[in-house]
């Protein structure tokens, strides 16, 4: 009996001993690995890209990105050693010469590469501006018909630029570009602003592609507020100019407009009529010279004056002035060559009480209609204006 309770522990220690020797050796170490981007030996990268570093296995020691005048592109760690990013873009045109150390399981590691960014063929610029082609400055008000114009210094790819465009209001409201040339696009919500909108206009082309070679020269970003809701009906019918705030009549004042009729001046057929349609302020000057002879009418239906209170409403010379001469006719007969004549009284209150982007809406006269390129905008109707293009 002792001896099989002998035998049965030394099978037992065998067993033992076996499940002993199946332990597998330790794996061996591994070099740790340093990726970069953009990635090398790829096209030219995109100047709008931060440059990276990245390590798997190990920890970053040290990553040195060198542009070719010998300046290092800014840049810091993540808490854990593992990433590198550069805290500006590669910009254009510039080649750098990387290298970044590791530390890692079998000690130190080095990697280094190259790296050429985009070079224009050339640059151009936006300006983004109001109707009036004046810059949109951060944080003027403007009127609830305010129309935003981008204009380029080059003919640009429209999609390609609409991409990196953008106009943001708060509160939200759906609106759309309208490209009148390939360097002058305008946009505009379907109706008039809302009082107390915020309008946010932003420009991100620097580094977009914006045609054959061309990029965007930089970014810009400028916000505006819309004021009170001021609009002035200008009615051939009853021959007065209604002065709305929010919904409100605040003035009606006697007006006389245009004459009507043509002539042949300059080479060109002249209308005296007043188009009708929707227009915006522009400027306001005080005085303001004006003459016939810009463009080509001189002699009996000619004049050179100097005009109080002008509110310009086109970019072609229909203003809202002050014409103390025609205050005979006004309230009864149109004897102007185009513009809206009002009395002294009327003229200074209407040019003090007025800003850009509020509304003239012009009625019940003859002529042609206004036209989008003397201010028109708003008389685009807007399942035209949602295709994008002016068919002119």
């Amino acid at each position: 009996m002792r001896r099989r309770q002998i035998l049965a522990g030394l099978a037992g220690a065998t067993v033992l001993a076996g499940c002993g020797t199946a332990r597998k050796d330790p794996p061996a170490a591994t070099p740790a690995a340093i990726t970069f981007g953009p990635a090398p030996d790829g096209p030219a990268a995109d100047p709008r890209k931060v440059a990276t570093a990245g390590v798997v296995g190990g920890t970053l020691t040290s990553v040195e990105w060198i542009d070719e005048t010998g300046r290092p592109l800014p840049g810091i760690l993540t808490p854990d050693k593992r990433t590198w990013y550069s805290t500006e873009p590669l910009g254009y045109g510039h080649t750098y010469a990387v290298k970044a150390v590791a530390h890692g399981e079998t000690g130190e590691v080095t990697a280094t590469t190259t790296c050429t960014s985009v070079r224009p063929d050339k640059l151009t610029d936006v300006a983004l501006r109001s109707a009036s082609l004046d810059d949109l400055v951060e944080g003027d008000t403007h009127g609830v018909g305010l129309v935003v114009v981008a204009v380029f210094d080059e003919p640009v790819d429209r999609v390609a630029a609409e991409r990196n465009l953008s106009v943001i209001t708060d509160p939200p409201v759906e609106g759309g570009w309208y490209w009148l040339s390939d360097k002058n696009a305008h946009w505009r919500p379907e109706h008039y602003h809302k009082p107390g909108t915020k309008v946010t206009v932003v420009s991100d082309i620097y580094g977009a592609r914006l045609g054959d070679g061309l990029y965007g020269a930089r970014n810009q970003r400028v916000t505006v507020h819309i004021g009170p809701e001021r609009i002035a009906v200008a009615d051939d019918n009853t021959k007065h100019v209604d002065v709305f705030e929010n919904g409100q009549l605040v003035r009606s004042m006697p007006t006389s407009m245009g004459k009507g009729g043509t002539t042949y001046a300059g080479g060109n057929v002249l209308s005296f009529w007043t188009p009708p349609g929707v227009y915006t302020v522009l400027q306001r000057q005080h005085p303001v010279k004006m003459t016939s002879a810009s463009y080509g009418l001189t002699g009996a239906d000619g004049y050179d004056v100097m005009i109080n209170y002008g509110v310009r409403i086109s970019h072609d010379g229909i203003f809202l002035h002050e014409l103390a001469s025609s205050v005979w006719a006004q309230g009864n007969t149109n004897v102007s060559h185009g513009c809206l004549n009002l009395g002294p009284g009327d003229a200074q209150w209407f040019y003090d009480f007025v800003g850009q982007g509020d509304v003239v809406e012009v009625r019940n006269t003859g002529g042609d209609p206004l036209n989008i390129w003397q201010n028109g905008d708003w008389g685009v109707p807007w399942e035209q204006w949602r295709t994008g293009v002016s068919p002119e």
